[in-house]
Parts: C-alpha cells; structure tokens; sequence
C-alpha cells in the first residue's frame, strides 16, 4: 500500500488535531509584537513628554531671573 504525504498528513492531522496546534503556537509567537499603531502611539507620548519637559525647563528659567 502506498501513501503519499498528502495523504499521511491528512490522516495524522485527524488524529493529532496538527491544525489547533499550530494555530496555537502561532497565536503565542505574535502576542507580544507591537503594532504600527502602538509604535506610533508611544512615538506621539515621547514627544508630548519632550515638549512638556522642554515647557517647563522655559518656564523656570524664565521665572528664575
């Protein structure tokens, strides 16, 4: 009797359910990736919070002297 891959995979997928797993495995490894949308989300709080450091810096050396 010959089988092929195909075939082999077919029946071992049924009975191993591979799919789930691998779907499993594959929802885990990308969990923890930043989005465009996150990066430039904290690239917009890094700049508000340099603008806002930068303000107060001005405004003390301005009521300083």
């Amino acid at each position: 009797m010959n089988i092929s891959i195909t075939q082999l995979y077919a029946l071992l997928s049924e009975k191993l359910d591979i799919e789930a797993k691998v779907d499993k495995t594959v929802i885990d490894k990308t969990n923890h990736l930043a989005f465009k949308e996150d990066l430039a989300n904290a690239k917009t709080d890094m700049i508000n919070g340099l603008f806002i450091a930068l303000a107060l810096m001005i405004i003390g050396l301005y009521f300083k002297g």
